[in-house]
């Protein structure tokens, strides 16, 4: 039994996901999400926008808010100034003319503490979050409000991507965030999301209030409160026309910084005070197949990355131990033409190639539904190239983090 047997199963759950995510994006629910529009009953809306150390973003960000094509006699645009230590402060003063802009300045508390203090500094029905690093579309609102229609709706996320990739790392992260379009659109209509993301995401007041406000959720309060309004039994909708932009780490060190957080984040919420949401019929798509599948992910990820580097490595001790006492300039010159029935066919293959042929579909489908511009192609072969590789760097640090009880701060 080859080592690749191992690998087998996972490769089977993973193309079971994928196409139960294609399956459901033709569903009812889904069809009725992306025809829906708001009516003619238009919520008092108020966008928080933590800001620590953002002077160089924090500009473009409000001016994107206040392009928002919505009433303005409805809408309310706070920045919290959570103690930056940077011209942030100055930043914002530059807005305070405006009067749909309100300013706060408060010590540093964190994330959580700063979305708080603007939620408790207005009266809208609905608050959302926007990251000092993200811009949105002049109808992302206007598309996301609409989401809040049924009065069990407690949040509602939009259709994220990268602003202006400009090296192959970012195009890769592109090509990832319009994949999770289609999926945060296939899993909300069956309320399956378990993170509403900071940039653009909305929350019903009221609901945010009566489940206490933001926690801190171990650096990862947008995955935290998700967790807590499923607990509590409201659904979370997805707008996949609402279109937002955020920055990108733009080297693998801050990639894997960025994702070792997410990664922890989620493992201590789950394992910890939300573990009881898994394999809960109660919970359901949530429950049974969502959270168990995530799970399941980052360990396989793990296994299929240390396989592929064992197997990388195998073969080439092999070549080496064949090659020995060959002249180079004989080995490394062609002999012969290239005969395809040679070529190293396996079952493991072709799940693998099956698994990423579904991913590129779904990437595909992620940009045509939510209109997304940019260069998809180059994004897919970015995404080809290097996901496989460098997602696993993160998993394996997160994941050893957590078992050890290794904390890291928020950027580093």
């Amino acid at each position: 039994m080859g080592l690749e047997t191992f690998a087998y199963p996972f490769l089977f759950v993973a193309i079971f996901v994928e196409s139960f995510i294609l399956v459901t994006l033709l569903s009812k629910p889904a069809r009725e999400a992306r025809a829906r529009t708001l009516n003619t009953t238009i919520p008092t809306v108020a966008v928080i926008v933590p800001c620590w150390n953002e002077m160089t973003t924090l500009a473009s960000t409000c001016e994107s808010l206040l392009a928002l094509e919505y009433p303005k006699e409805k809408l309310e645009i706070i920045l919290v100034n959570d103690g930056s230590t940077d011209a942030t402060s100055s930043v914002m003063q530059k807005f305070a003319h405006h009067p749909h802009v309100r300013i706060i300045h408060k010590e540093n508390g964190g994330k959580h503490t700063a979305l708080n203090a603007g939620i408790a500094a207005t009266q809208a029905e609905i608050v959302g979050c926007l990251d000092a690093d993200s811009f949105v579309e002049p109808d992302a609102l206007r598309e996301i409000v609409a989401c809040f229609v049924d009065a069990n709706v407690a949040a509602a996320t939009a259709a994220m991507s990268v602003h202006r990739p400009n090296n192959i790392l970012q195009y890769m992260q592109n090509a990832e965030y319009t994949f999770g379009i289609s999926l945060r659109h296939s899993l909300s209509s069956l309320n399956g999301l378990y993170v509403t993301p900071g940039p653009f995401s909305f929350y019903r007041r009221s609901i945010v209030n009566e489940l206490g406000g933001f926690r801190y959720g171990h650096q990862t309060e947008d995955m935290e409160m998700a967790l807590r309004i499923q607990q509590a039994g409201y659904k979370i909708e997805n707008a996949p026309r609402a279109r937002v932009y955020t920055k990108a780490p733009d080297t693998l060190f801050k990639l894997i910084k960025q994702r070792t957080r997410w990664t922890s984040g989620f493992l201590r919420n789950i394992l910890g005070e939300y573990r009881g949401l898994i394999g809960s019929y109660k919970h359901g798509t949530l429950g049974m197949l969502v959270l168990p599948s995530a799970l399941l992910s980052i360990g396989s990820g793990i296994m299929l990355f240390s396989i592929v580097l064992f197997k990388i490595v195998q073969h080439a001790s092999a070549a080496i131990e064949i090659r020995a006492g060959i002249p180079l300039s004989y080995a490394i010159l062609p002999h012969g033409s290239f005969d395809w029935f040679y070529f190293p066919a396996s079952v493991y293959l072709l799940l693998a190639f099956t698994t990423m042929l579904a991913s590129f579909t779904l990437i595909t489908i992620g940009k045509n539904i939510s209109k997304t511009p940019g260069n998809l192609p180059f994004s897919i072969a970015s995404y080809a190239l290097l996901y496989a590789f460098i997602a696993p760097l993160w998993l394996i640090r997160a994941t050893s983090d957590v078992a050890r009880g290794k904390r890291r701060g928020w950027r580093y």
